[in-house]
């Protein structure tokens, strides 16, 4: 285990931005997480963890221990008549444990194809994705206690998951290191084709009965299409979260578009229980005149407004601050406050 000074961490996050670690270092085992957080506690530097760098908008330099979590490991441990259980170490890639996943016929996961990122962040964000949730499958985790240094394992009802949230982000944020996921998998697929570019993507490659390769295989033709690949240009993938309100508010809402637009304009939507819906936060911020704009090598991409690009050397302070402009510009014509999704450090 070696522990590294003055680390650039350009090449450790999606968005490319060029920060230094004061201190750096990777653990493989729990053994050495535990004997790291016990060395930054003597330090009084606060540690951070960082998986696969794709929810993260780095805006300065680490000033403590930056620790790269490389647990690995993916195990049947159990089976019923209805499901597999399997256990993935937080450190394994997300898109290659839902490809091994696919590969054996363990179903559930096939609609969260190419999601970027690790599987450690899967749960504090309860990534989603095409009609899915990561707590659709979601059987438990083990987590270790920065501090205490205890490991704790937490139910799905002890997660508390919302939209894009869990305990993890806000009531425990920063207290604990996730080691493992146990995701409840399904032997007879459960097919959620319900998604509307989903079923018209699998209608557009001729599938008439949809497998959970097949739905996974047009997840990802889709995603490819409209998102950037960080490899090409650093982004995080989805900024901000699509806001979810009132059906009351979005009836004034509608009124208040239809004043200012042309008359017929309907804000696109979709149901999220009898009494919200959720709106697309791309929409509003196209509306807002932002896809496609550039201001030095700060942007949003041209295809997809809800994606903050790097074209090379842009600072996290420019995007964090573009980003702001867009939620103001938003809160300004729409009344709609948007949250982000990637975290700012």
């Amino acid at each position: 285990m070696k522990i590294e000074r003055d680390i650039s961490l350009k090449p450790y996050n999606t968005f490319g931005i060029d920060v230094k670690a004061k201190y750096f270092a990777r653990f493989s085992t729990v053994e050495e997480l535990t004997e790291l957080l016990g060395q930054q506690v003597k330090t009084n530097l606060k540690p951070l963890i960082l998986g696969g760098g794709s929810n993260l908008l780095f805006t300065k330099d680490v000033n403590g221990y930056v620790l790269k979590n490389e647990l690995t490991g993916i195990q049947l441990i159990k089976e019923d008549h209805h499901h597999y259980y399997v256990k993935v170490c937080a450190g394994e890639n997300w898109h290659r444990f839902v490809m091994y996943c696919v590969a054996r016929n363990y179903a559930g996961l096939e609609n969260l194809s190419l999601i970027p990122g690790n599987v450690g962040a899967s749960p504090m964000q309860n990534i989603g994705a095409y009609g899915a949730e990561l707590k659709d499958v979601f059987e438990n985790l083990d987590a270790l206690h920065k501090s205490e240094r205890i490991v704790h394992t937490f139910t799905a009802n002890d997660c508390e998951f919302g939209y894009r949230e869990s305990v993890f982000k806000r009531k425990y944020k920063d207290e604990f290191v996730i080691l493992n996921v146990t995701f409840r998998l399904n032997k007879k697929p459960l097919l959620n084709t319900s998604y509307g570019a989903l079923s018209q993507e699998l209608e557009d490659m001729g599938i008439t009965e949809p497998s959970i390769r097949s739905i996974s295989d047009a997840v990802i033709n889709i995603r490819r299409r409209k998102l950037p690949d960080p490899a090409q240009i650093g982004n995080a993938g989805s900024f901000f979260k699509n806001p979810t309100i009132s059906i009351a508010q979005f009836d004034q809402l509608q009124k208040k578009v239809d004043d200012q637009l042309q008359s017929g304009t309907s804000i696109p939507h979709y149901k999220v229980d009898a009494k919200h819906v959720k709106i697309p936060a791309a929409w509003m911020i196209e509306q807002c005149g932002w896809k496609g704009y550039r201001d030095g090598d700060a942007g949003v991409h041209r295809d997809q407004a809800l994606v903050l690009v790097n074209y090379g050397n842009a600072s996290g302070k420019a995007l964090c601050q573009l980003a702001t402009k867009i939620s103001n510009s938003v809160k300004i014509k729409f009344g709609i406050e948007l949250e982000r999704e990637v975290n700012i450090v």
